[in-house]
């Protein structure tokens, strides 16, 4: 018989489709199978900070709705690092132990944290300083979390570009265009890569895979010459111009984002293929929307394994899909660096093997 426990969780940084159906299956084992409570931290570590915690008590009666919601219920937050939080006259405070002291408040015997490698790289310093009981669900739609093969809101984020892939087919051929998807990828390309391949791009370029300009144009001037009066460029928000440097925009904050690579690239292609450009940046639409079947089932499985390992006694431990199914590694080791595509990937020599161009 497993003792009584009360449990937090949190979903923290960007949200992405499957934050939701992970709380449900951590709802319903921890409640149904163990007979636990579970609270449910708004605002990610920012609700441990407020006094009191801003909390939801999680209830099966109540999550049922949750496996085709996208978001979470929970709030979350990619701003604002605990270590170094910034306050309201500009100076940064150091807010740990207020959130240590949170979970002290609550009663709590374990937390899941559910973020990607730099919630969780947080979240698991907190950990070592408080003595706190921690286990890690991955979560990024970039898909670049380590030792794991998916991460929670990656497939719903391929999903959305490939679909976005289906539709401009049919304007780029209808009025001989190159058109040019900008897709999320903070790090890594394996968006624009599962996207392009499986919706059709005839160009793929990813930070991985470093390319030219005149590589890409003397493609599609291939194609108009066999009689393909258009063609489809999808490319991931992180890759570079083609000297190196990062493409970003400030917001009114001044803080820099990734965003602009895709209008380089067509004024590049225009004068050197002489095709007409156009440009379509996804954006927050890979995020948002009705969880895909695969992330609801990759979200339930890690939220039931994430109870289980509370329930042996294992912490400091992320959940992880590895060879169809679900194991743990050590939250240290996940973090240690993020997952990149690698150039000698099955997917890249897939689309190699089918004559879409990657630039290089």
């Amino acid at each position: 018989m497993v003792e009584h426990k009360r449990i937090g969780i949190l979903t923290s940084g960007g949200d992405c489709a499957g934050l939701n159906p992970a709380i449900r299956a951590v709802v319903y084992r921890a409640v149904g199978t163990y007979s636990w409570e579970v609270m449910g931290i708004r605002q990610a570590t920012q609700g441990l900070m407020e006094r009191p915690p801003q909390t939801l008590k999680l209830e099966i009666e109540k999550i049922d709705p949750l496996l085709m919601s996208g978001g979470t219920i929970l709030g979350t937050t990619n701003k604002g690092d605990p270590f170094a939080f910034p306050m309201p006259d500009g100076t940064l405070h150091d807010r740990s132990e207020e959130i240590i002291e949170g979970y002290r408040l609550l009663g709590l015997d374990a937390l899941i944290g559910i973020g990607g490698d730099g919630s969780l790289a947080i979240l698991r310093k907190l950990a070592q300083q408080g003595n706190l009981n921690l286990v890690g669900i991955p979560k990024t739609i970039d898909n670049d979390v380590s030792c794991t093969e998916l991460s929670i809101g990656f497939n719903t984020a391929v999903k959305i570009a490939t679909e976005a892939l289906d539709r401009l087919h049919f304007t780029a051929a209808s009025h001989s265009r190159v058109i040019i998807l900008e897709v999320m990828g903070r790090d890594a390309g394996h968006i624009a890569l599962n996207a392009g391949i499986a919706g059709g791009a005839d160009v793929i370029l990813i930070p991985e895979i470093p390319y030219k300009i005149d590589n890409i144009c003397s493609y599609i001037r291939k194609r108009q010459d066999l009689g393909k009066n258009y063609s489809l460029v999808v490319v991931a928000e992180a890759v570079r111009t083609e000297t190196g440097e990062l493409v970003t925009q400030d917001d009114l904050f001044g803080k820099s984002r990734y965003g602009g690579i895709g209008h380089y690239l067509a004024d590049k292609i225009c004068v050197c293929s002489d095709a007409e450009t156009r440009v379509t940046v996804l954006g927050h639409i890979q995020r948002g929307g009705v969880p895909s079947p695969t992330d609801r089932l990759v979200a339930s499985a890690f939220g039931v394994a994430a109870v289980d390992l509370i329930a042996e006694g294992k912490y400091d431990e992320m959940v992880t899909w590895q060879n169809r199914q679900v194991v743990s590694v050590p939250i240290a080791e996940a973090i240690a660096k993020y997952r990149a595509v690698d150039p000698n990937d099955t997917l890249v020599k897939t689309a190699r093997g089918m004559g879409i161009c990657l630039g290089d």
